[in-house]
């Protein structure tokens, strides 16, 4: 947190402290946390208190700002679908229409976060906000860990490459990473986004595996 994210003021209460600052941030008043640093007295009823408070955000603000941005995006659509900030800081979306916003393999949520991002991040030192709906994301990672593998031992079997389905280039890095330790196979990725996809060679040599990846 930058010192851009805290704010030192001197307001009657500590619920108009959280408001300005609220309104400062473009967050909800919920969303941040206030510290009482001085308290003035009122002089026999006459003058009313002054607090000197400390507010913060309760969260990085990228992430309190994509928050209420996702959920605006959601109204709009009409979804059914609840949004909320994880203990790991991903904004997580769950509910009846989860399925619709999760898209095949994921296509729709990545295309959301990549949108959010754009929008709400400032600059490359801003968190970078991540999505998830109920844990889909582990489990998608575990999925294309299996089919990594498989692809592997096929083209082993073989003895020609394996080609997998079009990915995006997260899905593409987590098989290049599931397989860049095994020595009987190489991976590569091939064709242009919207296309691009993997593919599993045979080892034919003991260079090093090529995996880079855009």
């Amino acid at each position: 947190m930058n010192d851009q994210e805290i704010l030192i003021l001197e307001v009657g209460s500590v619920n108009d402290a959280a408001k300005q600052a609220a309104a400062s941030w473009s967050v909800s008043p919920e969303d941040v946390v206030v510290k009482v640093l001085e308290e003035e007295k009122s002089f026999f009823g006459l003058l009313g208190r002054k607090l000197r408070v400390e507010v913060r955000p309760g969260l990085p603000l990228v992430i309190l700002r994509g928050r209420r941005s996702i959920s605006e995006i959601l109204s709009r659509m009409q979804l059914d679908i609840d949004v909320s900030v994880t203990p790991e800081e991903r904004i997580n979306l769950s509910g009846a229409d989860a399925g619709v916003i999760i898209g095949k393999y994921g296509e729709t949520m990545k295309a959301l976060e990549y949108i959010v991002n754009l929008t709400e991040r400032n600059d490359e030192e801003s968190p970078r906000i991540r999505l998830d709906s109920d844990g889909y994301r582990v489990r998608r990672e575990q999925s294309l860990q299996r089919l990594a593998q498989s692809a592997a031992r096929k083209a082993v079997r073989r003895g020609k490459p394996t080609y997998l389905e079009p990915m995006t280039s997260w899905e593409r890095r987590i098989i290049h990473i599931a397989l860049k330790d095994d020595a009987s196979v190489e991976t590569r990725s091939v064709g242009e986004a919207p296309a691009r996809k993997v593919v599993v060679w045979p080892a034919t040599s003991k260079k090093a595996k090529s995996w880079e990846d855009s």
